[in-house]
């Protein structure tokens, strides 16, 4: 089994008595997209400040690539990459420099093929001699992302890195992180753009009040919370619910016009009440389904955990 790009122990971060971070275990496999998903406050760049020194830890122990950061807090860090949420550059150089002042910090030696490289992906190549302070906010938010990606890191943190950015821009980023993947690095996702971890995400934690509450592939996160909800419209309003609808415990609307049914994990397949319907005479005049996205398995894991609470 291959060493985990990112392994966390017992992670713990308090601010006197308020406690940031629980007690976290994680393991991120080399290679992967991993989306960490939470509410405002929910300890996700705490946790990202503590992997990149940023934020000094209570307890527990880091481990990027195989090696303690207690041990040698310098060397892995060269491997780390990271997107934050602020803007954060010096706005007296052009990009092109900052680029170059940004390999400098890495220790690596000038490469202006790469940089090159990075500011194609991210559509920047026409920007690269022009000051940082002159770029719009969509352009610096691109900036930003060139710099941790700039000398090559084989672990990539992305904070919030579409915020309040353009759809091209997004899709552009898209693009380049599984390009990125690919080529095997390591990228760990936070954003509240639920659409982008459902593209991008290989695996899925969901975080909150500092409490990692659960880690499950993707796919079938969504299928064990997911649900399959099925409208069918009648071509007249139904005075009662039909036997094939007692059946399957579907629910009619109050003017009789719609029946709705939600199929669950575990629950017959939606194909079968339509089949019972249609062997009922029913007047179906439309059918419409929709799946459940991200957005609503992350509130109904964030609601069963307030709930048992």
């Amino acid at each position: 089994m291959s060493t985990p790009a990112l392994e966390l122990q017992g992670l713990t971060k308090r601010y006197g008595d308020f406690t940031a971070l629980h007690s976290m275990d994680l393991s991120i496999r080399p290679g992967e997209i991993f989306a960490l998903l939470g509410p405002n406050g929910a300890g996700k760049t705490t946790m990202i400040g503590s992997v990149c020194g940023l934020v000094k830890k209570t307890a527990g122990t880091i481990r990027v690539f195989g090696k303690d950061l207690d041990k040698d807090p310098v060397a892995p860090r060269y491997d780390i990459g990271l997107v934050p949420q602020e803007i954060n550059f010096d706005p007296f150089f052009s990009v092109a420099e900052s680029l170059r002042i940004q390999l400098g910090y890495y220790g690596r030696p000038r490469d202006d093929a790469r940089i090159d490289e990075v500011l194609t992906a991210l559509n920047l190549q026409g920007k690269k001699d022009a000051m940082t302070r002159a770029l719009s906010g969509g352009m610096k938010r691109r900036l930003l992302i060139a710099k941790a990606l700039v000398h090559k890191p084989r672990l990539v943190f992305l904070d919030e890195p579409t915020a309040g950015v353009d759809v091209e821009l997004r899709r552009d980023l898209w693009t380049y992180v599984r390009k990125l993947a690919a080529d095997g690095t390591t990228i760990l996702l936070t954003t509240h753009y639920l659409e982008e971890a459902e593209e991008l995400a290989d695996r899925v934690g969901i975080i909150n009040e500092g409490r990692l509450l659960m880690v499950e592939d993707k796919a079938t996160l969504l299928r064990r919370f997911g649900e399959r909800r099925v409208v069918v419209t009648f071509e007249h309003p139904q005075t009662a619910l039909s036997e094939a609808g007692r059946r399957f415990a579907a629910r009619l609307s109050e003017d009789g016009r719609t029946l709705t049914y939600v199929e669950r994990e575990g629950c017959a397949p939606s194909g079968e009440l339509l089949r019972a319907l249609y062997a009922e005479g029913q007047p179906i005049a439309d059918v419409e389904t929709r799946r459940s996205r991200m957005e609503d398995v992350l509130i109904e894991v964030l609601r069963g955990r307030s709930q048992a609470a």
